[in-house]
């Protein structure tokens, strides 16, 4: 078995990977998920849709669908399982577990000694109202999320008592990171292996400037200070390619904002025509 590509379903990227595996004659098999079986005793190991796992060249985990904590638990330990069989597979378990968390995410690049924004994560509503009263302006952003989705920028009282009741409502983990003006502009640059394989400039009238939420993307050359900063941030949590969220602030500071372990890249080849699956696969076939 050549590469496999466990995903929650097919769609542009998948359709990606696919063609990227098969322009370099291997084969790809896209394969769900929840079909994924482990075994111990008799027939120990992994199979999913009655294919062995620990046979295949390589895996990349497109995405870890959501699902019950179980679920995911389940899927992350899945390939921490491959990889201690010895399966290729990119991003490992280990940086995932360190991207998709935010506040963990943020502890690394803080101990990486990369500029980062200010931030706050707790789980008691008072402590979320002490941070915001000690940061004043601040993005309040779910823990695990991507696209800027449940993002929330609270500047005032009123705001803060309603998003953060909402949050405490669902039992959530309240992540506050100190908003910093940028003039309605961010880069993404997508690291793959050692290099910075492109960069996209994102803007928007507004605050987010999120692709999918929106945003306009331009191809944009990195100053070699900048393109390290990306290339530090990805070696920082282990990943072999990463999106990587660059904020240049009105003040001339550039912070590192995320890291994405799993990162979209629709955006960033339709501004710049890099083919970002091509090189994703190069990189997993590397060793």
């Amino acid at each position: 078995m050549d590469i496999v590509i466990l995903a929650g379903g097919s769609g542009w990227h998948t359709d990606e990977l696919v063609r990227a595996v098969s322009a370099r004659g291997l084969v790809p098999h896209l394969l769900p998920w929840e079909a994924s079986v482990s075994r111990m005793g008799a027939a120990s190991g992994v199979t999913n849709s009655g294919r062995a796992l620990r046979e295949a060249r390589g895996v990349l985990a497109r995405i870890i669908p959501g699902g019950t904590l179980e679920q995911i638990i389940f899927r992350v330990d899945t390939l921490h399982r491959l990889e201690e069989e010895g399966v290729r597979v990119m991003n490992t378990a280990r940086a995932i577990e360190r991207t998709v968390d935010k506040a963990w995410t943020s502890a690394i690049l803080e101990r990486a000694g990369l500029p980062t924004p200010e931030t706050v994560a707790c789980e008691r509503a008072e402590d979320a109202f002490a941070a915001f009263a000690a940061l004043g302006d601040v993005v309040v952003k779910p823990l695990f999320g991507s696209m800027g989705l449940g993002m929330s920028r609270v500047s005032d009282e009123d705001m803060a008592w309603r998003v953060f009741r909402v949050i405490e409502t669902v039992r959530g983990v309240y992540y506050l990171q100190r908003f910093i003006p940028h003039g309605g502009r961010d880069i993404r640059a997508f690291v793959v292996g050692d290099r910075v394989l492109g960069a996209i400039e994102r803007t928007a009238d507004g605050w987010r400037t999120n692709f999918s939420r929106g945003g306009k993307a331009a191809p944009i050359s990195l100053p070699a200070a900048w393109a390290d900063l990306a290339l530090r941030a990805a070696r920082a949590v282990g990943a072999e390619y990463a999106g990587v969220d660059l904020l240049p602030a009105e003040d001339g500071t550039v912070y590192v904002l995320e890291v994405n372990g799993i990162p979209g890249w629709e955006g960033l080849q339709s501004a710049t025509g890099v083919d970002v699956a091509g090189a994703i696969v190069d990189q997993l076939l590397r060793t």
